[in-house]
């Protein structure tokens, strides 16, 4: 599919040759080279599709400087990639530019947020035509971009949810979720996937059940953890369990329409509401594909017995969508409609502003009424014109680029391409996901599936940097690559980053040879 708009851009096309160390464009000023990141080495590297942009020339900060700042007054918390932390300076829809003046393509899109791509032309005329008439007002003072947003976004779920919450970040909608489930119960327990991330607030820690994200100290109190229904790495799973394209290698004796994997999961899903939680309970989180945990993806069939074992107990049922919601699993629009259920409340944020800090809990009128007659809710930037005028602009490229299926048909083919990788590879244990939410989970061998050892993970990572393609990170030892670019991505670059990763992966054996 290509974008009409992308046309006007022509002039500036960015040339992308053949592999080389450095090429001059004498259209630049200053001396300043903007290129492909890709450098000549014994292998030859996959060539860089075209890009119909020219980024601004630097003039910032230099990069030991920024080292510098970041080591004297930024959180000593690692979480920069690569050895070498890239210093971004611009983006361009599916595109980033570092200071150095290498082009990437971003499959990862700021950990999985940036929905319609980096500074989407339209999204930026209404950013800026709403930064030049209203910034803030808070919820105290009535404005039309807040009704006008919470109209177009209530449209887009079924009866009845159909009152909206705006706030500002995942882990404040779902903490926000937590206190309407215990509101509206007047219970206290709920039940999350080991492996799931919910966030890293006070409150959500007792969620996120990811060994990272754990402290000694107390903290999330009333949270029990399940199993993870994971039938690649659990217990049980087989050929036809998971809604995607590809399936595990592991095989089983059901039919297409019956999963014995769904069944023992459900069991221990069961045991735990008999064992580790009161008899009635406040709710149940649950992403409908775990992100943080390298894109785990659950029996079908599995959400729907949960969530009605949830409701025997006096719980309800919260959808977390802030990686899986508008549209980027292609089928579906939101994440809950591919598990043929219907969530009690629905958390969102990143995509949903395309990385602009906003989010959204969406929940019936009588689990709202319920929290307002608890708590006065209020949020001093939650709604704000910004956020809500960038969210409608969303919403409207969405529909308008038909980006939902082009999730759908791009992702696909992308799921099939690196399927294929799977089988030529003996360390390429799992190949999973839906529309653009992709896991590659890596593995010393098919046989043990023993996660391939976190070096040898990061060796595979920095080598498609070294390519120009940016993926992301993501299961209990950061063993699996995560796949999730802009919605605009199209199959010519999906080209590239299979290459580009069976390139890395040829040079990983190679290395492990020698």
């Amino acid at each position: 599919m290509t974008l009409i708009w992308r046309h006007l851009l022509r002039p500036l096309c960015l040339v992308t040759s053949a592999p080389r160390i450095l090429e001059m464009h004498p259209f630049l000023s200053l001396g300043t080279s903007w290129t492909s990141v890709t450098k000549l080495s014994l292998h030859t590297k996959p060539r860089m599709p075209p890009c119909d942009f020219m980024p601004e020339r630097y003039q910032s900060l230099g990069y030991n400087r920024v080292l510098e700042i970041h080591k004297e007054h930024l959180s000593p918390v690692v979480t920069a990639y690569f050895q070498k932390p890239l210093l971004l300076h611009q983006g361009h829809m599916e595109w980033l530019f570092d200071a150095e003046g290498n082009r990437y393509l971003d499959f990862f899109s700021g950990i999985v947020t940036v929905s319609v791509g980096h500074c989407h032309p339209k999204v930026n005329a209404v950013a800026q035509k709403q930064l030049s008439r209203l910034w803030h007002t808070s919820t105290v003072f009535f404005h039309p971009p807040m009704h006008e947003y919470a109209e177009k976004l209530a449209a887009l779920l079924p009866e009845p949810l159909k009152v909206i919450f705006l706030v500002n970040s995942g882990s404040e909608a779902n903490e926000l979720a937590m206190l309407m489930a215990r509101a509206h119960s007047n219970n206290i327990d709920i039940i999350s996937f080991r492996g799931a991330y919910h966030g890293c607030s006070p409150y959500t820690l007792g969620l996120t059940n990811v060994g990272t994200y754990k402290m000694e100290l107390p903290g999330g109190t009333g949270c029990q953890p399940t199993m993870c229904p994971d039938v690649f790495r659990g217990p049980w799973g087989g050929s036809h369990c998971r809604d995607s394209p590809v399936q595990t290698i592991r095989k089983c004796s059901c039919a297409p329409d019956c999963c014995q994997a769904k069944d023992q999961y459900i069991e221990q899903f069961k045991d735990t509401l008999s064992t580790s939680v009161a008899k009635s309970i406040a709710g149940f989180f649950a992403e409908p594909i775990q992100g943080v945990n390298g894109v785990v993806q659950y029996p079908k069939g599995f959400l729907k017995e949960a969530f009605e074992l949830v409701r025997a107990r006096g719980g309800v049922c919260i959808a977390d969508e802030v990686q899986t919601g508008f549209g980027r699993l292609g089928s579906h629009f939101w994440g809950f409609q591919t598990h043929d259920v219907l969530p009690d409340i629905v958390t969102m944020a990143k995509g949903i502003g395309n990385g602009f800090p906003m989010a959204a809990v969406i929940t019936t009128p009588e689990i709202a009424k319920s929290l307002a007659k608890r708590l006065q809710h209020f949020n001093t930037f939650g709604g704000n014109p910004m956020a809500c005028a960038i969210g409608s602009a969303v919403l409207e490229v969405i529909k308008e680029e038909n980006l939902q299926e082009n999730s759908q048909e791009v992702g696909t083919y992308m799921l099939l391409k690196f399927a294929k990788l799977r089988d030529e590879f003996e360390i390429v244990g799992d190949v999973r996901g839906k529309g653009l939410m992709i896991g590659i989970e890596m593995v010393q061998d098919k046989i043990s599936c023993r996660p391939l050892p976190r070096e040898e993970v990061n060796q595979i990572h920095e080598d498609c940097k070294h390519m120009g393609l940016l993926v992301g990170r993501g299961s209990i030892f950061s063993q699996t690559f995560r796949i999730a670019p802009s919605m605009c991505i199209t199959k010519p670059e999906v080209d590239f980053a299979v290459e580009v990763f069976r390139s890395a992966l040829t040079q990983h054996m190679e290395r492990r040879a020698k």
